[in-house]
């Protein structure tokens, strides 16, 4: 164990949160490591213009911000890995996280900044027709759908922003929401309302998505009456929400009943000396690019102040 690597600062993920961390902490001299984990980018890598983060005057692709936060980082020095964190243990300090299942690091401080991963509805059929015309992303495989009807399920912002996104694509969107309203902001609700290729369907609830190989149609059902019909379609997508990615914290770091890390107020300090959360995967208010990103640098800030705690 004696050629064990020892790392000053770990940043586990890399979407704004992550990013924004490295920056600062390059910029500290902490010498950061950032994996990248399974989604380099996070959750923006699959959504379309970001058009409401500052400096972009004219909005900026999802993918294409992140690479520019990533090259940000790698110019502050930044070391940016492709990796996954598969355990840690936080019991003794410095930290021991495992990588890739085949090496252990050892770390003074580390910043969680794994995100969060979209919802399913749980269906057999979603989970068979997967990559095969069923997506959790619209904006990377709606391209394939052109000029043909597709069906999203969803009610908040990103179903809707998915919904719009793929009217300009295909012929027909058929929205399947589950309620009787949506709960998406109005701005976001009246677009939806107002494009004409956009079909709403209130109160319903998906059945099946029906098709051998690839998606033929999906069958719902209106919670109210009972009725059940068939919608012909080439595409399901499904934007339902999100749940954070700490599952490998479990037992280890202080979470919510939703799995979101909890951390101290008007910080990102965990209950672990040492280990900080920021982004998506401490906050399930927020949300945004914007506020992941601060939280990101809070998370360096943190880190930076408590490794000069161990240097005296």
């Amino acid at each position: 164990m004696s050629d064990i690597e020892k790392v000053h600062c770990l940043i586990i993920g890399s979407g704004p949160a992550g990013y924004t961390a490295a920056i600062y902490a390059a910029r500290a001299n902490l010498k950061p490591v950032l994996y990248q984990g399974l989604q380099p980018g996070g959750q923006l890598t699959i959504t379309t213009e970001v058009e409401n983060y500052p400096g972009y005057p004219n909005g900026i692709m999802g993918p294409q911000m992140m690479i520019d936060f990533e090259q940000q980082a790698q110019r502050m020095g930044a070391d940016i890995r492709w990796g996954m964190i598969t355990k840690v243990d936080f019991s003794s300090h410095p930290h021991r996280v495992e990588v890739d299942e085949e090496k252990w690091i050892e770390a003074d401080s580390v910043i969680i900044a794994t995100g969060a991963s979209a919802k399913w509805l749980g269906l057999e059929s979603e989970e068979r027709l997967n990559g095969h015309g069923v997506s959790a992303c619209a904006v990377c495989d709606g391209f394939f759908f052109k000029n043909h009807e597709v069906a999203i399920v969803g009610a908040g912002d990103t179903a809707c922003e998915e919904a719009l996104y793929l009217s300009k694509l295909c012929t027909t969107v058929h929205m399947l929401v589950r309620k009787p309203e949506m709960r998406a902001s109005k701005v976001m609700q009246d677009r939806v309302l107002k494009t004409a290729n956009i079909k709403v369907y209130w109160s319903t609830d998906t059945v099946e998505v029906q098709g051998e190989h690839i998606v033929e149609s999906v069958k719902v059902r209106n919670n109210v009456t009972g009725e059940e019909s068939t919608i012909p379609v080439k595409a399901f997508f499904v934007a339902i929400g999100h749940e954070p990615n700490s599952k490998l914290f479990k037992g280890i770091l202080d979470m919510d009943d939703q799995g979101y890390l909890i951390t101290q107020p008007g910080s990102t300090r965990t209950n672990v000396t040492g280990v900080f959360a920021c982004g998506d995967v401490q906050d399930k208010i927020y949300r945004q690019a914007v506020s992941a990103a601060g939280s990101g640098c809070m998370a360096a800030l943190d880190a930076e102040r408590y490794l000069g705690t161990l240097e005296h």
